[in-house]
Parts: structure tokens; sequence; C-alpha cells
């Protein structure tokens, strides 16, 4: 998983697998089947470990803004934590995927998708409806938007109190 989240699906090599598993590449053959599933494998782990805190901040908290200020912050702690690569996994491990790789660019692509309409959901569920002009679908896409960019930041070196700074801004930019 770290070796996916690390270099990305493309760049992660048989040897590079085998070396960091410390195991051959029969083994690896025979356990996984192939770099794909070994992929699938990592990804099923990601999202129950590191990603999991998404899911929690969504169902955790009643008002949706702040639950997705609670998810953005979340993010930001786990982006930069480390005791792992930074950034988010889902969002870059297919970023420089080739042809060859088009299961798993469209895999990570619809988890993201998910995500876009899991904050829809949770926007929509306010209660309150949104100002003229403004729509849940709209909110769900910036503040997906913001997620990614602040795992590139993250990836860049961004500091937590930097992404936190991000956040700051993003919630300040829900509509009244």
């Amino acid at each position: 998983m770290l070796l996916f989240w690390r270099h990305g699906y493309d760049a992660t090599s048989i040897s590079l697998l085998t070396e960091g598993m410390g195991i051959g590449a029969p083994s690896l053959y025979a356990a996984f089947g192939d770099k794909r599933a070994l992929f699938k494998e990592a990804l099923d782990r990601y999202m129950s470990s590191y990603g999991s805190f998404m899911v929690r901040s969504l169902q955790d908290e009643p008002d949706p803004r702040a639950a997705i200020e609670n998810l953005l912050l979340g993010a930001a702690a786990m982006f930069t934590g480390g005791e792992h690569p930074p950034g988010c996994m889902i969002i870059t491990a297919a970023t420089n995927c080739g042809p060859d790789s088009a299961a798993v660019e469209k895999r990570l692509r619809t988890i993201r998708a998910g995500t876009v309409r899991a904050f829809e959901e949770k926007i929509a569920s306010g209660g309150r409806s949104l100002p003229k002009g403004s729509s849940a679908h709209s909110l769900a896409l910036f503040f997906s938007a913001t997620l990614q960019g602040m795992s590139a930041q993250a990836r860049d070196g961004a500091t937590r109190e930097e992404l936190e700074a991000i956040v700051r801004a993003a919630v300040g930019a829900w509509p009244a």
C-alpha cells in the first residue's frame, strides 16, 4: 500500500513491490495473481484504515457544514502525517497512468465520484435550503476539488497548518 501511495500505480514495479514486501515475484503472483489485484487489496486496506476518517466525518456530524469542515481538517492531519506518504492515495495513485492501467484509473475515478456524491448527499441533508444560485452539487464539487488540491499541496510539502488555512478559507465560502 505504501509503495503504491508513494509512487503511484504505474511507477510501482513488480521488482519494487517484491523488494518492499521481502518476497520473490513467484510468491507475489501466487498470493495476489497480478499487480492489479495486489493494488485492489492495497486500495481496500487504504480505504479501511487511512481513508476511513472521511466516512466517519460525514456520518458522525449531523450538520453538513461542520461535517465537511471536520472531514477537511481530518484530511489536513492525515495528508501530512509523517508515518506514511503525503497526500491521498486515491487522489494520486493514478495521476500518470498509461493506457494499460485504464481499469485502475477508472476504479479510482469511481471512488472519487463517490466522494462527490457523499458530499452532495450530506450537504442536501441539511434541512435548510441553500441560497438561490447555489446547489448541493456545486458545493460538493467545490469541496471535492478542495480535498484534491489539499492532497497535491501535501505532496508538494505543505504543512498541516497550511492545509488547515485552506480548510478555513474553503469553509468560509459556504453560502449564507
